[in-house]
Order: C-alpha cells, then structure tokens, then sequence
C-alpha cells in the first residue's frame, strides 16, 4: 500500500467543508476583521453578555465548536491513553517545561523594548492546551480518545500551575536574570471555571450522546448515521467564532499593525517550534504517527480566551498585554491550519501505529 494512496484515501474522505479549511477560515478572518472596522459599536454590542469574562457568541461558538468531537471519542479507549505513559510524561513535559521557557525567551528576545507586549506573551505562553486542539487533531488525524484525555489532563494542571509558573515567569527568573520583573493577580477558581464551563460542558455532553446514543440505537446507527450528521458542527462553530473574534478586536488589530507584526514574530516562531518539536519528540520516543500528531498539536495550541481574560482583569481591556492576547489566534488559526497539512504530508514517514502501550 502506497503513500499517496493513503493521501488519497484520507483527502476523499474529508468533506468540502474540510477540504478547502484554509480558505474559509481565511475568509472567517477577513470577514470578521471587516465587521470590527466597518460597523461602530459592534464590539459593545457583542461583549454586553459575557461568560466567565468570554463575550457570549464567542462562548456559544466554542461549545458548539468542541461538542461535535466530543461525541467521536469513544470513551471506551480512554484507558489505552492513560496507560500510555511516554505519550502523558511528554505532553506534560512540552507544555509545562518547554513551553513557557520557550515563550519566556523569544518575548525577551524579540520584544525587550516592549514590556506590556512582552509580559502579555509570555502570559500566553502559560495558558496551555485549549480544547480546540481537538478540532486541528481531528483534521490531521491524530488520537481522538488521545487528545481528549491531553486537553483534560493538562487543564487540571492549568488550574494547579498558572498562578505559580506567572509568579517565576514574571517576578523570580526576571530577577535572578536581572531584568525588569511584573506581578500577576489571578485566582486559580477563575482558570477552574473557564475549564469547567469550555471543556467541562461539551466533554459531559459528548459522553452522554454516546452513552445514550449506542444504548439507544447501536454502535453502527452512532458512527454511520449520526456522526456524520452532526460533525460538520464543529466546523460550522469554529467558523463562526473566528468571525465574531475578529470582529470583536478587528480595530484594535487593524489601529497598529506595526505593534500587531511585533507581536506576530515571537508567536509565529513560538508556534512552528513546539509543533516541530512535539512531532520529533513523538517519533524519537515511537508513539506513532497518530498519536505524535496530537502531541504535536496539544503542545502548540495555546488558551488564548484564557490569557485575554487573564491580561483584561489583571492590566484592563486597552493595555498592551491584552494587544498580545487578541494577536495571538491571529497568527495561531493560519499556522495551525498549515501544519494540518505538513502532518499528513509527514505521515508517509510512519508505518503502521504501534497498539497503544498500556504499561
């Protein structure tokens, strides 16, 4: 069986929708961008309802966005995922060692002259692992059962480590390096119930279709005829929250674009690393080519609602480390949708997956 063969094989099983992603979410951008600047007052308008400090539409996009995916993972497999422990040691150690360090040292490298914007990043880079990994996991591929249980594992120790790795990040390592140090007010009950609510939510749901779904009318009826019809959902509700977050900050972007270029470099850079090192370090250690797919992408999505809260409570909605915040999908969305792509050009690379480890 050929390489291209499987290419094939796995492009004429994707959906229009899917096929051409890149092209609608550039669009979704646009569109949304376009909306922010041409219509006063729409950005009021959409944040007059709020979730947990997230604007309502953008609230609602993401539990439709994530309950879709949700409902794929066959919960029957999640103990093949925690029994797997090269996958969990190395998740952990990407997104809690690796990836604050990383961001910590490409803020000051790229940005030394611009602290709000510095410390907004690296507050970026403390909020780890967003549940809409799952949805760029999905699209290359990747473990469905693995990436579920990595977003909620590393939620649980987002609302252990948040406070404590901003507290080094910002005030101890800058000191012992001798560079200007920043405080961090936020409560880890703030980051437990943005988890809760986001991930929470859907995760429950999605257990419940399935439980209820196969009890009801059988395994086959569930992944033949229902899936199918509610997984474009979560295209549908990733589409329409880039719209409604780009519409939410699109003067704000389009106001300082050289800031907004400043701002996109260490992020770009940030991105393209984790997610390169992730893969290699998923196939250095022979998880396969399925579940180095979702290492790679758990360790180089970020929760960018979370810093945008954060930044907005602790420095207020105009300062420059929520600037960083707004950027970040900006540059995230497109590069991540990129990487899609270089994944499953990489996956000729792998032969079989190994059966999951259970040691």
């Amino acid at each position: 069986m050929t390489t291209a063969t499987d290419n094939r094989s796995v492009a004429g099983k994707m959906s229009v929708l899917d096929r051409f992603l890149a092209v609608w979410i550039g669009i979704a951008m646009v569109a949304g961008l376009l909306l922010g600047r041409l219509i006063p007052g729409l950005g009021d308008a959409l944040s007059v309802i709020e979730i947990d400090n997230i604007s309502l539409p953008i609230a609602l996009g993401l539990l439709i966005m994530m309950y879709p995916v949700l409902a794929k993972v066959r919960y029957d497999r999640l103990d093949t995922v925690t029994g797997d422990r090269k996958l969990l040691i190395s998740s952990l150690i990407l997104n809690w060692v690796l990836g604050p360090a990383l961001m910590f040292a490409l803020a000051w490298l790229l940005l030394p002259d611009l602290p709000e914007y510095r410390t907004g990043l690296i507050i970026v880079g403390l909020a780890r692992c967003i549940a809409m990994v799952i949805i760029w996991n999905d699209l290359a591929c990747g473990d469905r059962e693995a990436a579920a249980v990595l977003v909620a594992i590393n939620s649980v120790f987002q609302v252990i480590m948040f406070a404590v790795l901003g507290w080094f990040y910002l005030s101890i390592l800058p000191g012992w390096l001798g560079l200007e140090q920043t405080t961090l007010d936020v409560s880890p009950w703030q980051i437990a119930k943005s988890v809760l609510i986001f991930l929470g939510i859907p995760l429950v749901a999605g257990f419940l279709t399935r439980h209820f779904g196969e009890k009801a009318k059988g395994r086959q009826w569930y992944e033949d005829t229902f899936l199918p019809k509610i997984g474009p959902w979560a295209l549908y509700g990733l589409l329409f929250t880039i719209v409604i977050l780009f519409a939410l900050q699109g003067e704000q972007i389009t106001s300082q674009p050289w800031d907004v270029v400043r701002i996109a470099l260490p992020l770009l850079a940030y991105f393209i690393l984790m997610w390169g090192g992730g893969f290699l370090f998923g196939a250095a250690v022979g998880l396969g080519y399925e579940r180095t797919t979702t290492l790679a992408f758990t360790a180089a999505g970020n929760n960018f609602e979370l810093a945008i809260a954060v930044a907005i409570g602790t420095f207020g909605v105009t300062s420059g480390q929520a600037l960083a915040g707004v950027v970040g999908p900006l540059i995230e969305v497109p590069v991540l949708v990129a990487l899609i792509y270089v994944s499953l050009a990489l996956r000729k690379r792998f032969t079989r997956s190994p059966a999951p480890a259970v040691s």
